[in-house]
């Protein structure tokens, strides 16, 4: 069989052509479903402007601090001296690792025990109406920070803020759960302080005591003559080359100015380091006195908010949702109604519609004639017109044939080389249409034109 002859099927030529939009189409198509679009679009907002009196309604509180670095429990970069516990003198964690901390601090059970106490927060019925095996108990801390996600404590990117929000039907829970969040977190940051402060201070005033001490005793202990001892003894110097007494007085003076000059030494090592261990106590005396301050400052207090100043639901947020559930709801229907109908659908058409057959008949024949000498098959799902009849007569190459539930249409299809549909819309069943449209299709013949009369 020679390749010339065969016949291939293109899958681009189907995307080319369902690619081509008929607009006119399109807009004919939504029109005739206008009542059912406008209907379910109504429908749809109406239901979310109702949500917005029938949801319950949700109170926001919000609190900004600021957390003070430089005012941290070891006075990280005010104290030149402070004490690790660890690894000895500490280095600077950075503004991201100090944040992080303090949010973990917020959200240990230190803190949140005491909020859930305050506010009394319990394990209620699941849903108002399924027992709970824990019901009237304290929540746990964990229990309490993820329950439905309503309290959040975040940082604002590259800053020392730390935002705290707190969500609840009841707007004196909302603000009570945040004021008791802020009020135990500083508390809990003032006995963190003092107990670092006071550590520090303990442990400074042993040390400074037992130095102190050896001190004592070095200067206690000190023996030896003094420097200036050793001016006086040039005379003496000249005799013991001579006397062996005065030698022997020599080596001892100098022995005892040498034992002198040690215990000088010693002491004044102790010194410096009493010295420079009471300048520590002096720092750790003043960052007990400052453990009482707080580093948290409080930009935005928490507000104890009326019953109209919820923040969800809103009733414009709301009628931005029905509109836009609304729109895709629309469509959705405006599908379905169409695949589903029963009559004939300005969507079931091909892209090449003659929307009004009737308005000039001759033009059918013109199309027909146009595609001479190929033999071009109208086939009709309706009664056609006598004025439509008359405008074929002169043209010889058209064939009729009338859709009757017989299969003689499928032998005039095979013997055609183009076709023409005519139905009318709504009128027309939509069963018969699509099968000869795949009928055609599966032929490999070309639809030209479906027209509407």
């Amino acid at each position: 069989m020679q390749q010339g002859n065969m016949a291939y099927y293109n899958p681009m030529d189907e995307l080319d052509e369902d690619l081509n939009i008929n607009f006119e189409k399109l807009w004919k198509t939504i029109w005739s479903r206008r009542k059912l679009l406008i209907k379910v679009f109504c429908s749809v907002l109406a239901f979310f402007i109702l949500l917005t009196f029938v949801m319950p309604k949700k109170y926001k509180v919000t609190a900004d601090l600021y957390i003070n670095k430089s005012n941290n429990s070891n006075m990280l970069e005010v104290n030149p001296y402070v004490l690790d516990e660890a690894t000895g003198p500490s280095i600077s964690m950075g503004v991201d690792k100090t944040i992080n901390n303090e949010i973990e601090l917020i959200k240990s059970e230190l803190v949140l025990d005491k909020v859930i106490r305050d506010n009394n927060i319990v394990y209620k019925k699941k849903f108002g109406i399924i027992p709970n095996r824990k019901e009237g108990e304290f929540l746990t801390a964990e229990a309490f920070y993820k329950k439905g996600k309503v309290l959040k404590i975040d940082n604002t990117k590259n800053t020392n803020v730390i935002t705290i929000e707190y969500k609840s039907t009841k707007p004196e829970l909302a603000y009570g759960v945040v004021s008791s969040l802020i009020t135990n977190y500083i508390k809990l940051h003032k006995e963190l302080n003092t107990e670092k402060s006071k550590a520090d201070k303990k442990l400074l005033e042993s040390e400074y005591s037992k130095i102190k001490d050896d001190l004592d005793k070095k200067i206690n202990q000190a023996s030896g003559l003094p420097a200036q001892t050793m001016t006086g003894i040039g005379n003496l110097s000249a005799m013991s080359a001579f006397s062996r007494s005065a030698s022997s007085a020599i080596s001892n003076i100098r022995g005892q100015y040498i034992a002198g000059e040690k215990s000088q030494i010693a002491v004044s090592e102790e010194s410096q380091k009493l010295a420079q261990l009471a300048t520590k106590l002096e720092w750790a005396k003043m960052v007990e006195q400052m453990s009482d301050s707080s580093k948290v400052l409080i930009l935005k207090e928490p507000k104890q908010l009326r019953p109209f100043e919820k923040s969800s639901p809103k009733l414009l947020i709301n009628i931005i949702l029905g509109c836009i559930f609304g729109g895709l709801a629309s469509l959705l229907a405006l599908v379905y109604a169409e695949q589903k109908s029963e009559k004939l659908t300005y969507s079931m058409l091909t892209n090449n519609i003659i929307f009004d057959g009737l308005k000039n008949p001759n033009l059918i024949g013109d199309i027909c004639y146009s595609y001479n000498p190929k033999n071009v098959l109208i086939l009709s799902f309706v009664q056609i017109p006598s004025t439509i009849i008359n405008s074929l007569q002169n043209v010889s190459n058209i064939n009729l044939a009338y859709y009757n539930g017989t299969r003689d249409y499928m032998d005039k299809i095979n013997k055609s080389d183009k076709i023409i549909l005519l139905e009318k819309w709504g009128i027309t069943d939509a069963a018969p249409y699509k099968f000869v449209r795949e009928t055609i299709k599966n032929q490999q013949k070309d639809i030209i034109y479906d027209i509407l009369i």
